[in-house]
């Protein structure tokens, strides 16, 4: 009776936790927009208590987590239809298809199922993914593959077999980033800001989204990068890309961690209580052997991915990947800010969008904000070098011609070891960009848009004008 009393604001919290998940997961449409917003706001504000009372209780918190997935377990996804595509694309690998070389709907046009349940899938996927080729990486597809190798022949069974994938890289990611927080002398329980979050049950547990998987090697890459196994970080990384590609855009910012004499500082500092591992970490000061470990780190991601890519190898495949990869720079549009304020102007002056011209700009723009980020901005410890992640991302975002919501998990992901706030508020506000699935066409609606991102830039600004007064 007594734990009960001491406990039951944190169980009832839990319980209607679970209620609302089990609706939001079995009970509700997309295009029910009300009851979409309705719940999401309830979890997160549910999300919040929990960890504000439990904060001290990560084991507590760590169960929280796995019964709120769990709750998931049968549901197929109601807010995205990608997890149709991941099936085809494992199925495809299964009956010996290479699937980056065809696409759904060549195979439907000329009657032909290659895949169990083939008609099924290619309409559930949508015409959109249906007609262009596959981009996702190998270790990806390798993911899709196993997944349908989980008993059953029905689409749900896959779906679990997804699930479970995602889930198990959810728990990999709390592990390392719960080790790397302590490295790093911050508070171990940020890591519930992530894990907990409803954005990432709903959006990765719920929606079937890989970017959590590729978080997972992210953070574990990190981990080894700070305990000077950089050999395996590279190797690890590199699977990180190879299940989405964005982490490609942190690799310059390894530059200053190499070749800064605080790097080895900082690795003299881990061992000078033992003598022979002290010598041995001091024949390693200098720039010239930081540049060589540097050059080294990028050959192994290099090597690695390509390793991972040539069991799909052939002319079609390069020419077929680069062409779906370009696609999402020049012919999407979803949820964006910067762009669509150029696009405004390109209408004003031309009559029409011209979102392959602002695409290879803003391409621009993000490579020369990168090369800035990397060589003016100090990057030296891991906090520096993972704030110099999310900055860059954040950029790359913020001028991109989509951003779905999943797209922000990283951020949120890279937030915990810093001092942004933006990455969290955001995770909160971007479920109004599902309200553009409530009408017929999925047309935005352009105000809507504009409120979610006058929200995050004013978070954004806050959070810039209150770590540069910090770092003053």
């Amino acid at each position: 009776m007594q734990f009960w009393k001491r406990h039951k604001i944190q169980f009832l919290l839990v319980f209607f936790s679970i209620l609302f998940y089990w609706s939001f997961a079995y009970d509700l449409l997309r295009t029910d927009y009300i009851k979409l917003i309705g719940l999401y706001a309830v979890l997160f504000f549910l999300f919040y208590k929990i960890i504000q009372l439990n904060k001290n209780n990560l084991k507590l918190l760590t169960w929280f987590a796995f019964v709120f997935r769990a709750v998931f377990i049968l549901a197929i996804p109601n807010l995205s239809q990608d997890f149709y595509r991941f099936i085809w694309d494992g199925r495809m690998i299964l009956e010996g298809f290479n699937p980056y070389l065809y696409t759904p709907n060549l195979f439907i046009s000329l009657n032909d199922f290659p895949v169990y349940q083939a008609k099924e899938l290619h309409d559930g996927m949508g015409i959109l993914s249906a007609s262009h080729f596959t981009n996702y990486p190998p270790i990806n597809q390798l993911c899709f593959a196993i997944a349908n190798l989980f008993p059953g022949k029905s689409i749900l069974s896959s779906v679990i077999g997804l699930r479970l994938i995602i889930i198990a890289a959810d728990f990999g990611t709390l592990y390392f980033g719960k080790k790397l927080l302590e490295s790093l002398k911050l508070p171990a329980e940020n890591i519930f800001w992530y894990i907990l979050n409803p954005f990432i049950i709903i959006e990765l547990t719920g929606n079937l989204h890989f970017e959590g998987v590729m978080i997972f090697f992210l953070v574990w890459s990190l981990y080894l990068l700070h305990s000077r196994k950089w050999q395996l970080a590279a190797v690890v990384f590199a699977c990180s890309v190879s299940i989405k590609l964005i982490p490609l855009l942190f690799l310059p910012l390894f530059w200053q961690w190499f070749i800064t004499k605080r790097y080895y500082n900082e690795m003299l500092k881990q061992v000078q209580h033992d003598e022979k591992k002290y010598l041995l970490a001091k024949k390693e000061i200098s720039v010239f052997e930081g540049i060589t470990k540097l050059i080294f780190f990028y050959i192994i991601v290099g090597l690695t991915n390509i390793i991972l890519f040539l069991p799909f190898y052939s002319s079609e495949f390069i020419n077929n990947y680069a062409e779906t990869v370009g696609l999402w720079f020049q012919n999407f549009e979803f949820n964006a800010s910067f762009y669509y304020l150029a696009r405004e102007v390109g209408y004003l002056f031309r009559g029409y969008n011209e979102i392959a011209i602002i695409g290879k700009y803003t391409a621009i723009l993000v490579f020369l904000f990168v090369v800035a980020i990397t060589f003016i901005r100090k990057n030296k410890s891991m906090i520096q070098l993972i704030t110099a992640m999310l900055l860059v991302l954040s950029f790359y975002y913020f001028t991109a011609t989509t951003v779905h919501p999943w797209y922000i998990t990283t951020l949120l992901f890279l937030s915990i070891f810093t001092n942004y706030k933006f990455p969290l508020i955001w995770s909160f506000i971007i479920v109004l960009s599902y309200l553009a699935y409530t009408n017929s066409d999925n047309t935005e609606n352009l105000w809507i848009i504009a409120f979610e991102y006058l929200v995050v830039f004013t978070v954004f600004l806050q959070d810039l004008l209150k770590n540069k007064a910090v770092e003053n």
